[in-house]
């Protein structure tokens, strides 16, 4: 009689630490994070394959092309430790269902994930600091580390122990009916407000041009600018710069540019 193969929640916790400390670890251009992917099931491996022959045969099945971001895509891991605890009980489940599975989630996961750790929380988490360390306050990148540690953290691992528990078809639900497609959108949208937020809070251009009108001094900063939108330089700079990028000025070019014209502006007395 065959004995039930059952893994422990230390042993997907171990699973996942590996992925916490290498997911970004020996990146390649012909299979990305397939090591780091394999390194992490190292653990569930071992425990589910006593067999030296079946241990190795699994870990080459993580050896394939595999790249996602890392936090949000922890719940592929978790899908695959939960296919591999079937298929170690003797589920027909193929090499072709684990790459199946991987290469299906790993790319629209990817863009969750990026637009929700890059697009929405750091700009909010940056936003929230630097007001704190503009005033001097050296708890601003304090709080901002331990707040990205533990935001990012607890995100991964909700993800990586979901995604075990509830195996392949949570996500796919998700996946059903253009939902993806929705809370991405949701996302661009939540994110490009906090960029606009931080271009008008910390991006602070004026104009120093000022000349007398009759007996009154006209600042047409002051007098004009401000008065039809406050942080109208700022927008119009990024705007510039957003245009020059999409028709393909390099960043490094940009930054010159932009460093020659605060320079020459700034002698000359017009910003």
């Amino acid at each position: 009689m065959q004995t039930t193969k059952t893994l422990t929640k230390n042993d997907v916790l171990k699973s996942w630490f590996r992925w916490y400390m290498f997911a970004q670890s020996n990146y390649n251009y012909e299979r990305m994070q397939a090591t780091a992917f394999a390194h992490s099931m190292l653990p569930v491996i071992e425990k589910l394959y006593p067999d030296k022959e079946d241990a190795k045969a699994a870990v080459q099945r993580h050896l394939s092309f595999f790249n996602t971001e890392p936090v949000c895509g922890a719940v592929i891991h978790g899908i695959t430790i939960a296919m591999e605890e079937e298929k170690a009980n003797g589920k027909p489940i193929t090499d072709g269902a684990f790459n199946g599975i991987k290469t299906g989630l790993m790319g629209p996961l990817a863009g969750i994930g990026d637009t929700l750790t890059q697009g929405i929380i750091t700009p909010i988490m940056l936003a929230i600091c630097i007001g704190i360390t503009n005033n001097q306050n050296l708890a601003g990148p304090i709080i901002f580390l331990i707040a990205q540690f533990a935001i990012m953290t607890s995100i991964q691992l909700t993800m990586w122990m979901n995604g075990y528990t509830y195996g392949k078809k949570a996500v796919e639900q998700i996946l059903e009916g253009g939902m993806i497609n929705k809370v991405i959108e949701g996302a661009s949208i939540l994110g490009t407000l906090v960029m606009g937020g931080l271009v008008g809070r910390f991006i602070p251009l004026q104009t120093l041009i000022s000349f007398d009108v009759g007996q009154v001094k006209f600042n047409l900063q002051t007098d004009l600018l401000d008065k039809l939108m406050p942080g109208l330089i700022p927008l119009a700079l990024t705007l510039i710069v957003l245009s020059m990028v999409k028709k393909g000025v390099s960043p490094i070019k940009l930054m010159g540019i932009l460093i020659t014209l605060g320079a020459v502006t700034g002698i000359l007395g017009i910003f």
